[in-house]
């Protein structure tokens, strides 16, 4: 993270990063770690730390509701420790909606199975920022180890996480691109307006790899 002379107090702003498999989510948040400051508190995936700590990943339907039941959990109380220390902005690898799109069976399930309602997940967060998926030929890839769907399969996760969010007032799109440095850019652009002014020159980037440049 940058070096940042703020000293004061903030009100956390939680912004959501979201997208399809394979949407540059990873790439994205190294790049904000090289290119905003301290004051920007990235949290992990819960989905994550749920599977990568060894939760089951199986596709019965029992299962995979257990699993989006501990990973909705996981977010919240992950959320609760990013609000602490006051950090200007607590950037989310996903929100507690995002595990719509994966819960086998009719929405209203979800909401009573977590004992919450969409209404009251909408308000937890400031701004989303969705990553569409690339399509294979614009380079979607199987990279990532816990990563298991295919080109259309991810394009199909996309669209759910797309229209699961559909109704928050301050969520937005950020498409596919031929230079990835390009979606990541305007990605940057928007999560720095939502920094505070004591915050926001502090920007610098740098391709994954590079060295960031000045300050």
């Amino acid at each position: 993270m940058a070096d940042c002379e703020c000293s004061q107090v903030h009100t956390p702003r939680r912004v959501v990063l979201t997208g399809g498999p394979g949407a540059g989510k990873t790439a994205v948040l190294e790049l904000v770690r090289r290119s905003l400051c301290r004051h920007v508190r990235i949290l992990p995936e819960s989905a994550g730390v749920v599977f990568g700590g060894g939760f089951p990943r199986d596709d019965h339907a029992e299962c995979r509701r257990a699993a989006q039941r501990a990973i909705y959990h996981v977010q919240k109380e992950l959320e609760t420790a990013g609000d602490a220390h006051a950090p200007a902005i607590v950037l989310c690898d996903r929100g507690t909606i995002d595990g719509l799109a994966y819960w086998p069976g009719p929405p209203d399930n979800f909401w009573s199975s977590t004992g919450t309602t969409m209404e009251a997940e909408l308000g937890r967060y400031d701004t989303v920022l969705h990553l569409r998926t690339p399509t294979a030929q614009q380079g979607y890839n199987h990279q990532n180890p816990l990563r298991t769907e295919s080109a259309p399969t991810a394009a199909q996760v996309d669209a759910r996480i797309l229209e699961v969010w559909q109704e928050h007032p301050q969520r937005h799109i950020i498409e596919s691109t031929r230079d990835f440095l390009d979606k990541a850019t305007h990605t940057l652009d928007l999560l720095q307006e939502q920094l505070p002014t004591c915050c926001s020159g502090h920007l610098r980037i740098s391709a994954p790899g590079q060295s960031p440049g000045p300050v």
